[in-house]
Order: C-alpha cells, then structure tokens, then sequence
C-alpha cells in the first residue's frame, strides 16, 4: 500500500511568460506543493477570492496591473493582506526592489529562476507564516488580551478578549464604541499612549505599567518592529481605592500611587517611569510613607495599606 505524500500548502504562480509558468509549476508540483496559476494581476486577484492560496510567487512586469499594483491591492485587502507575497523579477534596481517592499512583498527572486533557490524559499517563508498564524489563533481562543497599535494609537491587532477589555473601558467612561484594526483607541488612552511612548523610546528594554481607571490595567511593551506599540491589557480584582485609601492613611495622592506600585512589587526606578518622576523622588516619597505609617520597611507599609483597602472595600 503507497502512501499518499502529504501537501505542503498552495503556492499561486502569477507571470505572463509561459516557460517560467511551466518551470514553476512542475517544480512545485514535484516537491508535492498544490499550484495556482494566472497570467496577470486582475486574473490572480479574481481566483483568490474563491481560493486563498498560502504563498504567491508574483511577476513583477505584466500585461494590465503590474505586480507591485497587484500586491499593494491584496495587502489593502483585510482577506488577503497576510498571504506572503515573493516577487519575482530580471530587474535589480534598488529602486524597485525598495518599492516591492514597501507595497508588502517580503522577499525577491531574481530571474533566471533557480528551482532549488525558489524551494528553499517558500519552504522559510511558509513556516514563518504559519507559526504567526498558529501564535495569533492561540491567542484569539484564550483570554489573553493584547492589542498592537501604531504610536498614534491607530489599531492594526487585537484579540478578541482585548476587544472586550476596550468595551468595558468605553462604556465605563461613556465613550463611543468603535474598536477594530483601523480603527484609534478611546482618546484617554491614546493620549497616554503618545505621551508614554518617549519614555519607551528612551528606555528601550523597560515596560510601562499605570492603571487608566479603577480596575483597568494597561501595560506598554517595547516592540521594534515597524513603529507598532503591544499593549497588555488587564483588569485587576483586587483594585485600590486611590482616594478612599489616601485619607484612610493621612497620606498625599503620590505617596498612595507609590504605595500601591510596590505592591505591585515594582523597583524604585520602575516605579520613577511609570508616574514620570526620578527614583530619588520615589525614594523621598517613600520615606514620607514609611514616617506617616510608623514602618521601616516596605514590606510593613504594604501590609498596613492592604490591610486598609480590603476594610474599605468591604
């Protein structure tokens, strides 16, 4: 009994030159990949709204819409815009091979087409698709909620629970509801996010952690990869009453926000890029907390201020 091989995934092949057409395809059909084939761009666009391929090998010089047209509108096309897209061509310009990646091609095939060079290729950038999309679908069926967002608080990522966390948050703040990739976050947190995204710069390898509202968590993660910021969100169970606990203890709107962070188990110097102030400031406010507390540790003043919260809160 023989065994049926297992395809590896679908490649379209678009190019108007029939000897690279047939190259192509056998060399792909041998190497047990499934083979979508156009001649041109409006062709290719028409046959992948009825079946998406996982990789596109795509000419760059055809008859009607060349290939970077052809490219810019399936990477405009939420259905289409995370197929990998090679393109393939006898220029060499610097010129061209900047715009292909700046219309979303992630990699070149120089012409004459090489069979193993192109395997070898597709076979990268196949996995590396596909483990993006295994980690996004992971993430999508859990709880997690995450969003990544251009500095300008433009959203082009979120998960589903992420979405919900912006819902609540809206709600809470009487603010309208419009949350999916395209679209800015809710401005309190836009403006936050420009002011904070100086300090990341800055800092580089530090996260910025602030409670936006009670019960709402938001954490900055450094990401370098094309101008996008990755934003943690969270809500907290156990929240702090700032105000409440404030006049509880007889301390300053500053010292309870501090207090509250190093329950947190936040460092003096995480504590200084969070609420924008030195760690020597921190430091100074600290030893005002541990004076009104009549504690000498960090520890003690924690446990006296949650302690305080939880008979608050109850």
């Amino acid at each position: 009994m023989h065994e049926i091989p297992l395809q590896k995934g679908t490649v379209m092949i678009v190019d108007d030159t029939p000897g690279n057409l047939a190259l192509l395809s056998d060399t792909l059909s041998e190497a047990d990949y499934r083979v979508l084939v156009a001649t041109d761009g409006l062709s290719a666009i028409e046959q992948i709204e009825y079946f998406k391929p996982d990789i596109i090998l795509l000419d760059v010089m055809m008859p009607g819409i060349d290939g970077f047209e052809t490219c810019r509108r399936l990477k405009n096309d939420p259905a289409t815009s995370a197929i990998p897209i090679l393109f393939m061509t006898g220029l060499s310009e610097l010129d061209n091979l900047l715009r292909g990646f700046s219309e979303g091609g992630i990699d070149y095939i120089i012409k004459p087409i090489r069979p193993p060079e192109v395997l070898a290729r597709i076979d990268i950038h196949l996995a590396q698709a596909r483990q993006l999309r295994r980690t996004e679908t992971a993430l999508e069926q859990s709880a997690f909620s995450a969003l990544t967002c251009h500095s300008s608080g433009l959203i082009t990522w979120l998960t589903p629970a992420a979405s919900q966390w912006l819902e609540d948050f809206c709600r809470q703040n009487t603010l309208p509801i419009t949350i999916e990739p395209g679209q800015l976050l809710p401005e309190v947190l836009r403006n936050w996010l420009q002011k904070q995204s100086k300090t990341l710069v800055k800092t580089s390898t530090e996260t910025i952690d602030v409670v936006l509202e009670p019960g709402f968590l938001v954490k900055l993660m450094p990401n370098q990869h094309g101008g996008e910021c990755l934003l943690m969100l969270q809500k907290s169970v156990n929240d702090w009453d700032i105000e409440t606990l404030r006049n509880s203890l007889g301390l300053t709107l500053r010292e309870t926000e501090i207090l509250m962070w190093i329950s947190r188990g936040k460092t003096n110097k995480e504590i200084g890029i969070i609420l924008d102030s030195s760690p020597r400031t921190i430091n100074k406010h600290l030893e005002h907390v541990f004076e009104k507390l009549a504690v000498s540790t960090r520890a003690a003043a924690v446990a006296i201020a949650l302690q305080h919260n939880a008979n608050d809160l109850s």
